[in-house]
């Protein structure tokens, strides 16, 4: 007989609890704002729902190398840019949860205007991007490096989407430029499991564990070649995938 959380039934179950749980999360943010603001707000209650979510779908977490990262990228007190790959849809709420420092991901602006998720987005202060044309998208990338050299922590998926495989795809450049323009470090990171316990094209949370394993922050200031600096990021990444897949 099949534990509870392998059957279609909590499948089904986890599905629908999320789907109560989000807009309640984000009902709690919004409640919260005006008196802890929107950003402590959002970091405070959108790791709950992360942690209570994966509690449902029986999923664990095993936190690899925060401890060795410098004092200042661990007080928030030294901005970076956190790059690191994309197995799942999971990926993004685990990562809020997983990285002890607010970090918020870069978005197109059309996600402000998805209920609860929108909402949500910018209260955490997330980073729009205009890719309505050329000149409006160039000019939200430089106010982007900008809110990161003022002390904004990022996330950002450097294959672009989500892998269909499990194996790591090509990397997109645009990251890479980005972290260059701000001069801040980039701090590779590998998740691994998403693949397992939600996998592209999938509706059901599957039990299992994730590992989340942080690296050694790269300093940008030292490369001269976006490409040099990309080729190094993706080694780094392809190190700690496979050392959390042992």
């Amino acid at each position: 007989m099949k534990p509870l959380r392998q059957t279609f039934l909590w499948g089904c179950f986890t599905v629908l609890w999320a789907m109560l749980t989000v807009p309640l999360t984000v009902l709690g943010i919004l409640l919260t704002a005006p008196f802890l603001g929107p950003r402590k707000a959002f970091f405070t209650i959108g790791p709950l729902w992360a942690r209570q979510m994966f509690w449902v779908s029986g999923i664990s977490l095993d936190r690899r190398g925060w401890e060795a990262l410098p004092e200042a990228i661990r007080n928030s007190s030294q901005p970076v840019i956190f790059m690191s790959n994309h197995e799942s849809q999971m990926d993004p709420p685990l990562l809020i949860n997983a990285i002890p420092v607010p970090a918020v991901y870069i978005a197109k602006k059309e996600v402000k205007l998805i209920p609860f998720v929108g909402w949500a987005a910018m209260c955490a202060g997330v980073i729009w991007i205009d890719r309505g044309n050329r000149d409006r998208a160039i000019k939200s990338i430089q106010e982007a490096a900008d809110k990161i050299r003022r002390g904004r922590n990022v996330v950002i998926f450097v294959e672009g989407t989500r892998t269909r495989t499990g194996e790591l795809l090509p990397f997109k450049k645009g990251g890479f430029q980005l972290a260059m323009d701000a001069g801040v470090p980039i701090v590779p990171l590998a998740t691994v499991g998403g693949f397992q316990t939600l996998p592209r094209g999938s509706m059901f949370v599957r039990p299992g564990r994730y590992v989340v394993s942080f690296g050694d922050p790269v300093d940008t200031a030292s490369y001269t070649s976006r490409d040099e600096l990309m080729r190094d990021v993706r080694s780094r990444i392809e190190a700690l995938i496979a050392d959390a897949r042992k």
